[in-house]
Protein backbone atom coordinates (compact mmCIF):
# COMPACT_ATOMS: atom_id res chain seq x y z
CA UNK A 1 0.00 0.00 0.00
CA UNK A 2 1.35 3.34 -0.87
CA UNK A 3 2.70 5.36 1.63
CA UNK A 4 1.00 8.45 1.73
CA UNK A 5 -2.53 6.73 0.78
CA UNK A 6 -1.69 4.78 4.19
CA UNK A 7 -1.12 7.96 6.20
CA UNK A 8 -4.17 9.69 4.36
CA UNK A 9 -6.80 6.30 5.14
CA UNK A 10 -5.47 6.69 8.97
CA UNK A 11 -6.26 10.22 9.39
CA UNK A 12 -9.74 9.23 8.28
CA UNK A 13 -10.26 6.34 10.18
CA UNK A 14 -9.18 8.63 13.43
CA UNK A 15 -11.13 11.44 12.26
CA UNK A 16 -14.50 9.34 11.89
CA UNK A 17 -13.35 7.56 14.92
CA UNK A 18 -13.55 10.40 17.25
CA UNK A 19 -16.73 11.49 15.30
CA UNK A 20 -18.06 8.79 16.57
CA UNK A 21 -17.03 9.14 20.22
CA UNK A 22 -18.04 12.96 20.36
CA UNK A 23 -21.52 11.56 18.86
CA UNK A 24 -21.72 9.23 21.40
CA UNK A 25 -20.78 12.21 24.49
CA UNK A 26 -23.27 14.90 22.27
CA UNK A 27 -26.10 12.45 22.41
CA UNK A 28 -26.10 11.70 26.24
CA UNK A 29 -25.56 15.33 27.11
CA UNK A 30 -28.86 15.94 24.78
CA UNK A 31 -30.67 13.54 26.83
CA UNK A 32 -29.52 15.62 30.15
CA UNK A 33 -30.11 18.71 28.23
CA UNK A 34 -32.19 18.67 25.49
CA UNK A 35 -34.88 16.16 26.81
CA UNK A 36 -34.96 17.22 30.66
CA UNK A 37 -33.23 20.94 30.75
CA UNK A 38 -30.57 20.09 32.72
CA UNK A 39 -27.45 21.88 33.02
CA UNK A 40 -24.71 19.29 33.54
CA UNK A 41 -21.39 21.19 33.16
CA UNK A 42 -19.58 18.21 34.51
CA UNK A 43 -19.46 15.64 31.30
CA UNK A 44 -15.53 15.28 32.26
CA UNK A 45 -16.08 13.65 35.29
CA UNK A 46 -18.86 11.10 33.79
CA UNK A 47 -16.50 10.64 31.11
CA UNK A 48 -13.01 10.15 32.91
CA UNK A 49 -15.35 7.05 35.71
CA UNK A 50 -16.12 5.07 31.91
CA UNK A 51 -12.17 5.56 30.58
CA UNK A 52 -10.56 5.05 34.13
CA UNK A 53 -12.41 2.14 34.39
CA UNK A 54 -12.09 0.44 31.62
CA UNK A 55 -8.40 0.96 31.70
CA UNK A 56 -8.48 -0.62 35.28
CA UNK A 57 -10.40 -3.84 34.24
CA UNK A 58 -8.31 -4.38 30.96
CA UNK A 59 -4.89 -3.49 31.53
CA UNK A 60 -2.28 -5.97 32.99
CA UNK A 61 -1.44 -6.29 36.39
CA UNK A 62 1.38 -3.53 37.48
CA UNK A 63 2.82 -2.09 40.83
CA UNK A 64 2.11 1.28 39.65
CA UNK A 65 -1.72 1.29 39.15
CA UNK A 66 -4.75 -0.86 40.46
CA UNK A 67 -5.74 -3.28 37.95
CA UNK A 68 -4.32 -6.86 36.41
CA UNK A 69 -8.05 -7.71 36.05
CA UNK A 70 -7.17 -8.43 32.03
CA UNK A 71 -10.54 -8.52 31.52
CA UNK A 72 -11.87 -8.42 27.51
CA UNK A 73 -12.40 -5.09 26.19
CA UNK A 74 -15.73 -5.81 24.97
CA UNK A 75 -17.02 -6.84 28.48
CA UNK A 76 -15.74 -4.16 30.62
CA UNK A 77 -17.40 -1.37 28.27
CA UNK A 78 -21.13 -2.22 30.27
CA UNK A 79 -19.45 -2.21 33.89
CA UNK A 80 -17.43 0.93 33.08
CA UNK A 81 -21.30 2.21 32.08
CA UNK A 82 -23.03 0.76 34.99
CA UNK A 83 -20.21 2.70 37.09
CA UNK A 84 -20.92 6.00 35.52
CA UNK A 85 -24.32 5.49 36.18
CA UNK A 86 -23.83 4.37 39.98
CA UNK A 87 -21.95 7.45 40.70
CA UNK A 88 -24.46 9.67 38.82
CA UNK A 89 -27.26 8.34 41.46
CA UNK A 90 -26.62 9.97 44.46
CA UNK A 91 -24.90 12.94 43.10
CA UNK A 92 -28.41 13.71 41.02
CA UNK A 93 -30.34 13.08 44.07
CA UNK A 94 -28.01 15.40 45.96
CA UNK A 95 -27.89 18.20 43.21
CA UNK A 96 -30.87 17.68 40.83
CA UNK A 97 -33.21 20.26 43.32
CA UNK A 98 -30.53 23.07 41.87
CA UNK A 99 -31.75 24.92 38.76
CA UNK A 100 -29.86 26.61 35.80
CA UNK A 101 -26.50 28.35 36.71
CA UNK A 102 -26.44 26.96 40.49
CA UNK A 103 -26.57 22.92 38.69
CA UNK A 104 -23.86 23.70 36.27
CA UNK A 105 -21.60 24.76 39.05
CA UNK A 106 -22.61 22.05 41.56
CA UNK A 107 -21.72 19.29 38.73
CA UNK A 108 -18.52 20.94 37.54
CA UNK A 109 -17.38 21.18 40.96
CA UNK A 110 -18.13 17.39 41.58
CA UNK A 111 -16.25 16.73 37.86
CA UNK A 112 -13.15 18.75 39.17
CA UNK A 113 -13.17 16.76 42.66
CA UNK A 114 -13.56 13.17 40.64
CA UNK A 115 -10.96 14.63 37.65
CA UNK A 116 -8.35 15.38 40.78
CA UNK A 117 -8.70 12.37 43.13
CA UNK A 118 -8.03 10.35 40.03
CA UNK A 119 -5.19 12.36 38.65
CA UNK A 120 -3.50 12.39 42.32
CA UNK A 121 -4.14 9.42 43.91
CA UNK A 122 -1.31 7.46 42.28
CA UNK A 123 -2.42 4.09 43.36
CA UNK A 124 -5.75 3.87 41.79
CA UNK A 125 -4.52 5.38 38.15
CA UNK A 126 -1.10 5.93 38.28
CA UNK A 127 -1.90 9.68 39.19
CA UNK A 128 -0.46 12.10 36.49
CA UNK A 129 1.50 9.43 34.19
CA UNK A 130 -2.04 7.57 33.53
CA UNK A 131 -2.51 4.20 32.09
CA UNK A 132 -1.22 3.36 28.77
CA UNK A 133 -1.60 -0.15 28.42
CA UNK A 134 -5.35 -0.34 27.75
CA UNK A 135 -6.36 -3.15 24.91
CA UNK A 136 -8.40 -1.98 22.31
CA UNK A 137 -10.91 -4.71 20.73
CA UNK A 138 -10.06 -6.23 17.15
CA UNK A 139 -5.99 -4.83 17.13
CA UNK A 140 -5.51 -8.14 16.03
CA UNK A 141 -6.56 -7.58 12.41
CA UNK A 142 -2.95 -5.12 12.36
CA UNK A 143 -3.56 -2.03 10.64
CA UNK A 144 -5.58 -0.70 8.38
CA UNK A 145 -8.15 -3.79 9.69
CA UNK A 146 -8.29 -3.34 12.96
CA UNK A 147 -9.13 0.65 12.99
CA UNK A 148 -11.55 0.09 10.48
CA UNK A 149 -13.43 -2.94 12.90
CA UNK A 150 -13.10 -0.56 15.97
CA UNK A 151 -14.77 2.50 14.16
CA UNK A 152 -17.50 0.20 13.03
CA UNK A 153 -17.82 -0.92 16.55
CA UNK A 154 -18.34 2.88 17.51
CA UNK A 155 -20.02 4.07 14.60
CA UNK A 156 -22.66 1.16 15.81
CA UNK A 157 -22.68 2.42 19.21
CA UNK A 158 -23.62 5.44 17.97
CA UNK A 159 -26.17 4.41 15.85
CA UNK A 160 -28.00 1.88 18.09
CA UNK A 161 -28.06 5.30 20.57
CA UNK A 162 -29.43 7.44 18.46
CA UNK A 163 -32.17 5.12 17.25
CA UNK A 164 -32.92 4.25 20.67
CA UNK A 165 -32.74 7.92 21.69
CA UNK A 166 -35.02 9.05 18.95
CA UNK A 167 -37.45 6.57 19.73
CA UNK A 168 -37.38 7.51 23.86
CA UNK A 169 -37.77 11.23 21.80
CA UNK A 170 -41.64 10.13 20.87
CA UNK A 171 -42.35 8.29 23.59
CA UNK A 172 -44.31 8.89 26.52
CA UNK A 173 -41.65 9.15 28.69
CA UNK A 174 -40.03 11.51 26.17
CA UNK A 175 -43.13 13.87 26.32
CA UNK A 176 -44.05 13.82 30.12
CA UNK A 177 -39.62 15.25 30.10
CA UNK A 178 -40.17 17.84 27.73
CA UNK A 179 -43.04 18.98 29.69
CA UNK A 180 -41.14 18.95 32.89
CA UNK A 181 -38.58 20.71 31.42
CA UNK A 182 -41.32 23.26 29.72
CA UNK A 183 -43.03 23.60 33.10
CA UNK A 184 -41.74 21.27 35.88
CA UNK A 185 -44.86 23.01 38.36
CA UNK A 186 -48.06 21.69 35.61
CA UNK A 187 -46.45 18.75 34.67
CA UNK A 188 -46.21 18.38 38.63
CA UNK A 189 -50.11 19.23 39.14
CA UNK A 190 -51.33 16.64 36.55
CA UNK A 191 -49.50 13.75 38.21
CA UNK A 192 -45.51 13.70 37.03
CA UNK A 193 -43.08 12.02 39.34
CA UNK A 194 -40.81 15.40 38.69
CA UNK A 195 -37.32 14.16 40.66
CA UNK A 196 -37.78 10.57 39.50
CA UNK A 197 -37.68 11.69 35.27
CA UNK A 198 -34.97 14.20 35.81
CA UNK A 199 -33.15 11.70 37.91
CA UNK A 200 -33.40 9.17 35.30
CA UNK A 201 -32.29 11.31 32.40
CA UNK A 202 -29.63 12.21 34.64
CA UNK A 203 -28.18 8.74 35.19
CA UNK A 204 -28.67 7.72 32.12
CA UNK A 205 -27.20 10.99 30.09
CA UNK A 206 -23.96 10.05 32.47
CA UNK A 207 -23.98 6.42 31.61
CA UNK A 208 -23.78 7.31 27.76
CA UNK A 209 -20.88 9.55 28.87
CA UNK A 210 -19.07 6.49 30.27
CA UNK A 211 -19.55 5.01 27.17
CA UNK A 212 -17.81 7.67 25.38
CA UNK A 213 -14.94 7.87 28.42
CA UNK A 214 -14.47 3.45 27.94
CA UNK A 215 -14.49 3.98 23.47
CA UNK A 216 -11.58 6.84 24.43
CA UNK A 217 -9.29 4.88 26.53
CA UNK A 218 -9.45 1.94 24.32
CA UNK A 219 -8.72 4.01 21.04
CA UNK A 220 -6.01 5.54 22.42
CA UNK A 221 -5.07 2.83 24.17
CA UNK A 222 -3.83 5.41 27.14
CA UNK A 223 -5.96 7.14 29.44
CA UNK A 224 -4.18 10.17 31.73
CA UNK A 225 -5.56 13.22 33.32
CA UNK A 226 -4.46 15.54 29.61
CA UNK A 227 -7.50 13.27 28.63
CA UNK A 228 -10.06 14.14 30.87
CA UNK A 229 -9.48 18.04 30.58
CA UNK A 230 -12.88 20.17 30.46
CA UNK A 231 -11.73 21.97 27.24
CA UNK A 232 -11.66 18.51 25.50
CA UNK A 233 -14.77 16.34 27.07
CA UNK A 234 -17.17 19.57 28.34
CA UNK A 235 -16.55 22.97 26.25
CA UNK A 236 -16.53 20.89 22.82
CA UNK A 237 -19.41 18.50 23.72
CA UNK A 238 -21.52 21.48 24.81
CA UNK A 239 -20.38 23.67 21.89
CA UNK A 240 -21.38 20.72 19.28
CA UNK A 241 -25.00 20.46 20.75
CA UNK A 242 -25.96 23.82 20.97
CA UNK A 243 -24.63 24.42 17.15
CA UNK A 244 -26.25 21.44 16.26
CA UNK A 245 -29.17 21.99 17.76
CA UNK A 246 -30.69 20.85 21.08
CA UNK A 247 -33.53 19.22 21.31
CA UNK A 248 -32.82 17.13 18.46
CA UNK A 249 -30.60 13.86 18.02
CA UNK A 250 -29.28 14.62 14.71
CA UNK A 251 -28.51 18.01 15.38
CA UNK A 252 -26.14 16.41 17.56
CA UNK A 253 -24.72 14.16 15.77
CA UNK A 254 -24.49 17.38 13.15
CA UNK A 255 -22.61 19.41 15.66
CA UNK A 256 -20.26 16.85 16.55
CA UNK A 257 -19.01 16.34 13.24
CA UNK A 258 -18.94 20.08 12.25
CA UNK A 259 -16.80 21.26 15.65
CA UNK A 260 -14.85 18.18 15.17
CA UNK A 261 -13.62 18.85 11.60
CA UNK A 262 -13.10 22.00 12.05
CA UNK A 263 -11.25 21.35 15.42
CA UNK A 264 -9.07 18.82 13.53
CA UNK A 265 -8.39 20.91 10.75
CA UNK A 266 -7.24 23.70 13.17
CA UNK A 267 -4.99 21.52 14.29
CA UNK A 268 -2.95 20.82 11.28
CA UNK A 269 -3.03 24.89 10.54
CA UNK A 270 -1.69 25.92 13.74
CA UNK A 271 1.18 22.82 13.72
CA UNK A 272 2.15 25.60 10.85
CA UNK A 273 3.10 28.24 13.31
CA UNK A 274 6.14 29.40 15.16
CA UNK A 275 7.53 27.51 17.89
CA UNK A 276 6.41 30.02 20.52
CA UNK A 277 2.87 30.23 19.17
CA UNK A 278 2.50 26.58 19.26
CA UNK A 279 2.28 26.54 22.39
CA UNK A 280 -1.03 29.02 22.67
CA UNK A 281 -2.30 27.02 20.34
CA UNK A 282 -5.67 25.20 21.85
CA UNK A 283 -6.40 28.43 23.50
CA UNK A 284 -6.53 30.17 19.64
CA UNK A 285 -8.41 27.22 18.32
CA UNK A 286 -10.61 27.60 21.55
CA UNK A 287 -11.10 30.87 20.65
CA UNK A 288 -12.05 29.66 17.14
CA UNK A 289 -14.58 27.60 18.32
CA UNK A 290 -16.33 30.01 20.37
CA UNK A 291 -16.46 32.60 17.41
CA UNK A 292 -18.07 29.96 15.74
CA UNK A 293 -20.61 29.46 18.56
CA UNK A 294 -21.49 33.27 18.38
CA UNK A 295 -21.69 33.28 14.76
CA UNK A 296 -23.57 30.28 14.23
CA UNK A 297 -25.98 31.50 16.99
CA UNK A 298 -27.00 34.72 15.58
CA UNK A 299 -28.19 33.28 12.30
CA UNK A 300 -29.83 30.10 13.59
CA UNK A 301 -30.62 30.84 17.43
CA UNK A 302 -31.65 27.23 17.87
CA UNK A 303 -28.95 25.32 16.39
CA UNK A 304 -28.35 24.44 12.70
CA UNK A 305 -31.50 21.04 13.16
CA UNK A 306 -33.32 23.15 15.66
CA UNK A 307 -35.89 20.75 17.91
CA UNK A 308 -38.84 19.94 15.93
CA UNK A 309 -42.20 17.96 17.41
CA UNK A 310 -42.18 14.15 17.19
CA UNK A 311 -44.25 11.69 15.81
CA UNK A 312 -46.53 10.08 18.63
CA UNK A 313 -45.42 6.98 20.00
CA UNK A 314 -47.94 5.03 21.92
CA UNK A 315 -46.52 2.98 25.01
Amino acid sequence: MDTHFFGYLMYALSLATMFGIYGILCLGLNLQWGFAGLFNAGIAGFFAVGAYATAILTSPESPDYLGGFGWPPLLAIPLAMLLSGAIAWPIGRICLGLKGDYLAMATIGISEIIRLVLKNEDWLANGTMGISTVPRPFESLGQPWGNIAFLGFVLLAMLVLYFAAERAWASPWGRAMRAIRDNELAAAAIGKDVVRFRLEAFVLGAMVMGLGGALSAMYFKFIGSSATEPLLTTFLVWVMLIIGGSGNNRGALLGAGLVWLIWSGTELLTNRLPAEWITRSSYMRALLIGVLLIVVLQRFAKGVLPEKPPRRIDS
